[in-house]
Order: structure tokens, then C-alpha cells, then sequence
């Protein structure tokens, strides 16, 4: 009977701490272009709790190669694949803040946001932003 109670409890609460488990940013995302196809594969991950991403893949198959002729300092000349293009995101209350984005193809750097769609935790809003200017892209959870 003990053994039953156990695993009764077990189950219960393993299924409640599962349900409990809040989305996340962190992961592979599907970064797709104005046609509305995907264009990269991109990877945010937490380092010492700041939170990065880098572009994984490329799916372009003849475009892998390609460097980041424009992109500023230490990046200059880097391949795209596995460039980090976001870094020092740090968790607020509406999402991360406080980091920057870099466009790989203009070489041009911005201040960043990304928060996750309050109806849907597998979409990913990232902002890139000068002053009152910016752009907003919305990338997929790549399962």
C-alpha cells in the first residue's frame, strides 16, 4: 500500500512540476526572411547570465561560406555560421533587455529586446532598435 502511495505522489508530482515549467527563450529558432522562408537557424543560449545567440546554420546551402565582410572589430571577416549576432541580453520583467543585435549583412549594430509571444511561447519577438527606430522579426521554435 506504502509503495502505491509513493508512486501515486510521485506521478502527481512530477506531472505538477512539469506542468509548472515556464517557457523559455533559450534554444534553436527559425529565423525566416521577407519571402517568409527560413534563412537561418539561430541558437540563444545563457553564458554567466547573459544571454547570447549565434546563427547555427544557414540554410542556403552556396551562401555557408560567406564572411561577415561588414560587421565592426573582432567580428570582421568571421564566418556567418556560428557568428554570435546577440549578446549581453539580461532577463526583466518584459522579456530580455540591455544587449545588442548585430545585422550580419550591414555589419550594423543595435540595441536589443526579445520577449516571447504571450499567446504563443514558440514564437520569439527580436528587436533591433536606434532611438525611436527599429524593426521587429518574429522567429519560430525550431522543433
Amino acid at each position: 500500500m506504502k509503495i502505491h502511495i509513493i508512486l501515486i505522489f510521485s506521478v502527481f508530482t512530477g506531472a505538477f512540476g512539469f506542468a509548472q515549467t515556464a517557457p523559455t527563450v533559450l534554444g534553436q529558432w527559425e529565423n525566416v526572411n521577407d519571402e517568409g522562408k527560413v534563412n537561418s537557424i539561430i541558437e540563444v543560449y545563457e553564458n554567466k547570465g547573459e544571454v547570447f545567440g549565434k546563427i547555427n546554420r544557414i540554410m542556403k546551402e552556396e551562401n555557408r561560406d560567406r564572411k561577415c565582410t561588414e560587421c565592426p572589430g573582432s567580428l570582421k571577416n568571421k564566418p556567418l555560421e556560428g557568428l554570435v549576432i546577440m549578446r549581453g541580453m539580461e532577463e526583466t520583467n518584459e522579456g530580455y533587455e540591455g544587449g545588442v543585435i548585430i545585422n550580419p549583412e550591414s555589419g550594423k549594430e543595435y540595441k536589443c529586446k526579445m520577449w516571447l509571444d504571450e499567446n504563443n511561447p514558440d514564437k520569439l519577438h527580436v528587436r533591433g532598435y536606434v532611438a525611436f527606430f527599429y524593426k521587429t522579426k518574429t522567429w519560430t521554435r525550431r522543433r
